[in-house]
């Protein structure tokens, strides 16, 4: 996480008002919920567990057994239950 002095980005007067509540402290401003983004959005990584996922699915529907997934997909028996038996997408 990136620090920035409060000096160089708020008007005085707002940091006058912070200051009766906190002073001396780093003090964390998170986002607005709009600017927030689901998980692996940016990199692609939610993307590739996506296209996995529908894959262990076709090949579940397709006669492979739980036990094969897991081997085959280095994951417990129990994360193949969840992805299988979901119904997203």
């Amino acid at each position: 996480m990136k620090y920035t002095n409060a000096n160089k980005v708020l008007p005085e007067k707002l940091i006058v008002e912070i200051q009766k509540y906190v002073q001396g402290e780093t003090l964390y401003i998170p986002k607005p919920e709009t600017a927030y983004r689901k998980w692996g959005t940016s990199s692609g990584g939610r993307r590739l567990l996506d296209h996995r996922n529908a894959a262990i699915k076709a090949s579940f529907h397709s006669g492979s057994s739980i036990k094969q997934l897991a081997k085959e997909y280095y994951l417990s028996t129990e994360t193949i239950k969840k992805i299988v038996y979901t119904n997203k997408k």
